[in-house]
């Protein structure tokens, strides 16, 4: 069996500091929890332990603080399997997400950088040689948008795919559309991206939206959205919607890491992109039936077991 080039993911790393209510409090509300909760987070490591989890090679660059939360969170990466090579520490504090999650699953974060915010294009230069090795690599918008630029112009030039989370929405370089492989975006993220900022999510359709974003320069675009599932698109005139597993959910905190983790691992599996985005569905439908971002993210076995 030939060596698997492994799945790098740039990206961040946090603490999660979850509180379980009954609902969501609107503003200026306080409302009591019911339970308390700390685990591995941030969308790069999720997106890392996810592939891990699955029992693909994976890489991870990134940057940690000098804090306690730093050691917690390298150790926890390296038990799952994610090789930390990659990740440096910082001065200062790490990560650190508040996550409010409702007993009906929905949940509202806060994510304050730490040393997220200090991942720049020198630590992409200074992990190129890991770059290179890569099968593809997965990417957000929790570290500073020039080092995802920066990053998807070095992947174009060493023919390494790149994956783009497009979370948090932010503007985006025009330019950069045209480096990406896939743009795999939520439907509020989808939303901004197509310039309704007024964010109107119901009255989304899938096909136009993904037109729009196609129309940018990307090669492809998987449109996630939640429990009716996902859309896939490509310029050659594919448009595939894939249905959510049904599933009862618990915590829909990191479902989109889960899905991306597991679109990537697909691909590098030798899966079509069909075939990645239905394997997918199934990893991010198991994740929202348990509580975290990392400690709910399946394993191949669960995963190919998975019964309806």
């Amino acid at each position: 069996m030939p060596r698997q080039k492994p799945i790098v993911v740039v990206g961040s790393i946090n603490m999660d500091l979850v509180s379980v209510t009954a609902r969501i409090p609107a503003v200026g509300e306080t409302v009591l929890g019911t339970e308390f909760q700390v685990h591995p987070g941030g969308k790069g490591a999720n997106q890392a332990v996810a592939v891990a989890r699955l029992g693909y090679p994976v890489r991870l660059i990134g940057r940690l603080g000098s804090d306690g939360f730093g050691g917690q969170l390298r150790g926890h990466l390296e038990a799952t399997g994610v090789d930390t090579k990659g990740v440096a520490t910082t001065d200062g504090t790490s990560g650190v997400a508040i996550i409010v999650v409702s007993q009906q699953g929905d949940n509202s974060i806060v994510v304050t950088p730490g040393a997220n915010a200090m991942v720049t294009p020198r630590d992409v230069d200074s992990n190129i040689e890991m770059i290179r090795q890569a099968g593809l690599v997965l990417t957000q918008l929790e570290i500073p948008i020039e080092t995802v630029e920066y990053l998807a112009s070095v992947c174009v030039r060493e023919g390494v795919p790149v994956i783009l989370d497009p979370a948090p929405a932010m503007e985006l370089p025009p330019a950069i559309f045209k480096d990406l492989e896939w743009f795999t975006p939520n439907e509020s993220e989808a939303s901004f991206y197509i310039g309704n900022q007024q964010n109107n999510v119901p009255g989304l359709d899938p096909p136009g939206i993904s037109g729009v974003i196609l129309a940018k320069g990307g090669r492809g675009v998987v449109l996630k959205m939640g429990a009716r599932g996902v859309y896939l698109a490509t310029p050659d005139g594919v448009g595939e919607s894939i249905p959510a597993i049904p599933v009862k959910a618990i915590d829909t905190t990191a479902a989109g890491d889960a899905f991306n983790g597991g679109f990537a691992t697909g691909l590098m599996l030798g899966k079509t992109p069909l075939e990645s985005a239905r394997f997918a569905a199934v990893v991010a439908g198991i994740s929202v039936t348990r509580h975290g971002a990392q400690p709910s993210m399946p394993t191949m076995a669960e995963v190919e077991g998975f019964r309806v």
